[in-house]
């Protein structure tokens, strides 16, 4: 009978079966379960300070009370529009032609924006007066009034007229004008002439601009592009004089211009554009003139642009302060699901400056598609807090510049859609790395407690 002994099994080390070819799977196994291991404890803790940070600031309902507190006020909203409207120099240029006469073409000259988008954009306003404001109807940088059925003999010239007087006795503190457009071919202008007269004599002090248009209809067949402008043609010279002669007393000034699109072949497709930017200074007030200016010479949308910015960033510095400010927060990770909370209300507030009506998941949608190459740098800010004092500092600017620049490059893509333009992607992300740079220069250094 063997005796019982105290020391080790002899299984222990020798034994062949824990040796041998098989050693080596067993400290595998040995060396997942101890990695398993550490990833619970590793869990474990990290749950642990996720729930003692709640209690200290609960995720959720920070998520919760900085969406309501940025959510989108309609009358915070519509009263800072209004404050801006009221200081908008505003032109009303009254439209008044027969149908293919170009006024449509002068509306996209001025504007911008595709023959699709201006088609779109006039709404019935009475009922032979259609309405189209530019860039919006809550920031009207030029509102174009249309008359509708001017020329067609089934109606009456007198209906029509009244529309215009009443709208015209409507006290205004917007500049109006009156556009006259005829085609240069075009000398059956009886009606148009008898309702210029009526609105002449009732509102004598209303600049009157006649523009007279189509002009390549009277180009000779061995001209294939525009003359040097103003063209210096005979038949253009003798048509332009008489329809000059046939509206005598009724405008301030006359010019000739020829706005095609770009399928016509015609270079540049709006021949005439400095004569009627410069007409129009010379007829309206001081700062509409200078307005239609800086529209035309600046480049079509930056002003609108601009005049958007001012407005929106006013929103724009709340939201990087607030997300500065739990940025600083120093626990890793646990303040992204609410800074991102708080960059998709700011989105969807400036979509709603803009005029975009977005649900959260549209505006969290447009947030991936402008910060899509930002997120390896999220997470690097977020990394960055295990520095201790100075990863908080860093992570509450790098948030700020990042909320900043994410709300410059939403204006641009808004402003995109709003011009009638598709947002480029390229040029997108490059606004959205040039806002980045800049902002973090403006960000830095700055204390968030």
């Amino acid at each position: 009978m063997a005796e019982p002994h105290d020391g080790p099994s002899p299984h222990s080390q020798s034994d062949p079966i824990e040796s041998g070819p098989l050693e080596p799977a067993f400290n595998q196994e040995k060396e997942q379960a101890n990695r398993q291991n550490w990833t619970d404890r590793a869990a474990a803790l990290w749950q642990g300070m996720g729930t003692r940070f709640r209690k200290t600031l609960p995720i959720d309902l920070v998520a919760n009370t900085v969406t309501q507190w940025f959510s989108i006020d309609e009358a915070q909203v519509a009263e800072i529009l209004q404050t801006v409207r009221s200081e908008l120099p505003t032109t009303e240029a009254l439209l008044l032609g027969k149908p293919q006469a170009g006024k449509s073409s002068i509306v996209r000259g001025l504007t911008g924006v595709s023959a699709e988008i201006v088609g779109q954009g006039f709404r019935p306003h009475t009922q032979h007066i259609e309405r189209y404001a530019y860039p919006s109807n809550d920031l009207p940088l030029l509102i174009f009034t249309d008359t509708v059925g001017l020329g067609d003999v089934t109606q009456a010239t007198d209906a029509i007229v009244q529309e215009l007087v009443n709208e015209l006795q409507q006290p205004q503190k917007r500049a109006r004008v009156l556009v006259l457009t005829v085609k240069i071919t075009d000398f059956a202008t009886d009606s148009l002439r008898q309702i210029a007269q009526r609105l002449r004599k009732q509102f004598p002090h209303l600049p009157c601009l006649l523009v007279v248009t189509c002009l390549h209809e009277l180009y000779p067949a061995s001209l294939e592009n525009h003359p040097v402008y103003p063209p210096d043609l005979e038949a253009i010279n003798q048509a332009f004089a008489e329809q000059q002669r046939s509206f005598a007393g009724l405008y301030d000034r006359a010019i000739l211009i020829d706005f095609t699109l770009e399928e016509d072949g015609y270079d540049p497709v709006f021949y005439g554009m400095e004569a009627l930017r410069d007409t129009l200074m010379e007829l309206l007030p001081e700062a509409e003139s200078r307005a239609i200016y800086q529209l035309l010479d600046a480049g079509v949308g930056q002003q609108i642009g601009n005049l958007y910015r001012d407005v929106s960033r006013r929103y724009m510095t709340a939201f990087a302060v607030m997300a500065a400010t739990l940025a600083a927060v120093p626990l890793p990770f646990a303040t992204m699901p609410v800074l991102t909370a708080l960059q998709v209300s700011m989105v969807g507030l400036l979509g709603k400056l803009y005029g975009q009506t977005l649900t959260p998941s549209q505006a969290g949608g447009i947030v991936s598609a402008i910060a899509g190459g930002f997120l390896a740098q999220a997470i690097g800010r977020e990394l960055i807090k295990f520095v201790p004092g100075l990863g908080s500092v860093i992570a509450a600017s790098w948030a700020a510049a990042y909320t900043w620049a994410l709300g410059e490059t939403a204006c641009v893509y808004f402003g995109d859609l709003m011009g009638g333009k598709k947002p480029d992607p390229q040029q997108i992300q490059s606004v959205m790395q040039e806002a980045f740079r800049s902002a973090k220069q403006q960000f830095q250094g700055k204390r968030w407690e």
